[in-house]
């Protein structure tokens, strides 16, 4: 059988196993630990933000976001609709209420057209506003997260930036996951680093990123004995993991710059293919191209090409089913356009790992136009 090409597997930088050995040299293997000061010191040095928090998930991380900015129990959340369970599920945590934002055109995330027509309309007919927006930013690209941000200071509502796929990525210079008042990133197998497992919290606000730390470390109070005033997670990342991501760190803008020449060879490859489009970038954004996306003809069906694919061993995936159609959310209010729903049944996701060859470029591009060629 062909070697298997995954859709984006780890992809390790060569210093990950000795950060590691150190830390069973120190014998700090549970959590805490020189590994996860510094992996926190990296990515407060890297993104901009004055404050991080290592932590086992991107989905801890919003979770997090949610206790310590308030939301309670019958709060209504606002979020993106086109993305992943993990942005949406501590929504549910909290026993709070989702409502969902379409997509725009111009970059596929949350369009600021319906988020402002829907806080707007709140306004002007009394109608309670949203405590909080978390807002996705999909496979590594920036939303018009700038604009957001001001809609959402203007009416008073917390924006919380899911920057899971996004790490690396700027909008006006300036690093996704940093214009709301708290962000996450997420270290996921199959994102653009990886510790195997874990997520990041970083905010500007102090007191803030203090009191998730105290959460995520099942909220115990300074005492000599186990004193409890709030209840908290077990939601500490290791210092082993950690030791992963201070190698994955040193080599992101590589991963970054790598995945941007993927994109742009297969943008280059189906260039001639008018009806093929790819996920657009916002002027004044740059980025990171986690996964390279695209929207196929309408005769052209995606489970097809998905399953065709397969049968060369070569990976790939439908775009996020968007969260107002999972059966999970039945009856779910939200502000949609059907611009989510087009790009679920018409797009695909193809291989985009950092280390794929050229002949293996090759052989996916061969493949997929062969299998467009016959449809």
């Amino acid at each position: 059988m062909n070697k298997r090409i995954f859709l984006s597997p780890p992809h390790m930088g060569g210093n990950e196993l000795s950060y590691i050995q150190e830390a069973f040299e120190s014998n700090y293997i549970a959590p805490l630990g020189h590994n996860v000061d510094t992996f926190e010191a990296q990515i407060k040095s890297y993104t901009g933000a004055k404050y991080a928090l290592a932590l086992t998930s991107g989905t801890a991380a919003i979770h997090l976001a949610l206790r310590v900015l308030g939301i309670k129990e019958g709060d209504e959340v606002m979020a993106s609709t086109f993305t992943f369970i993990g942005s949406i599920a501590p929504i549910l945590y909290e026993r709070c209420t989702p409502f969902f934002i379409d997509s725009d055109t111009a970059s596929w995330n949350l369009d600021p057209n319906l988020l402002e027509e829907e806080l707007s309309h709140r306004a002007s007919t009394g109608k309670k506003q949203p405590k909080a927006l978390i807002l996705t930013h999909l496979y590594g690209q920036c939303a018009d997260v700038k604009r957001i941000a001001t809609i959402c200071e203007h009416y008073g509502v917390h924006l919380i930036e899911d920057a899971a796929e996004s790490l690396g990525a700027t909008y006006e210079g300036k690093q996704s996951g940093t214009f709301g008042k708290m962000g996450i990133y997420s270290f996921n197998g199959n994102k653009i680093i990886t510790t195997s497992g874990g997520g990041m919290l970083v905010s500007d606000d102090e007191a803030l990123i203090s009191h998730a730390r105290h959460l995520s470390t099942q909220a115990r109070d300074n005492a000599p004995h186990y004193e409890h005033t709030e209840y908290g997670y077990n939601y500490r990342m290791s210092n082993i993991v950690a030791g992963i991501g201070r190698g994955q760190m040193e080599v992101l803008p590589e991963r970054i710059e790598r995945r941007r020449e993927i994109f742009e060879y297969y943008r280059k490859a189906f260039s001639e293919v008018p009806e093929i489009s790819f996920m657009p970038e916002l002027k004044g954004s740059l980025g990171n191209r986690w996964l390279t996306t695209l929207i196929l003809p309408e005769h052209l069906s995606p489970e097809r090409i998905r399953l065709s694919l397969e049968e060369q061993n070569i990976e790939s995936r439908p775009l996020w089913k968007p969260m107002h159609a999972q059966p999970l959310f039945h009856g779910t209010k939200g502000r949609l356009n059907g611009v989510s729903d087009m790009l679920f049944q018409r797009g695909i996701c193809l291989p985009s790992g950092s280390s794929l060859s050229t002949d293996e470029l090759e052989k996916i591009t061969f493949h997929l136009k062969a299998v467009m060629a016959h449809n």
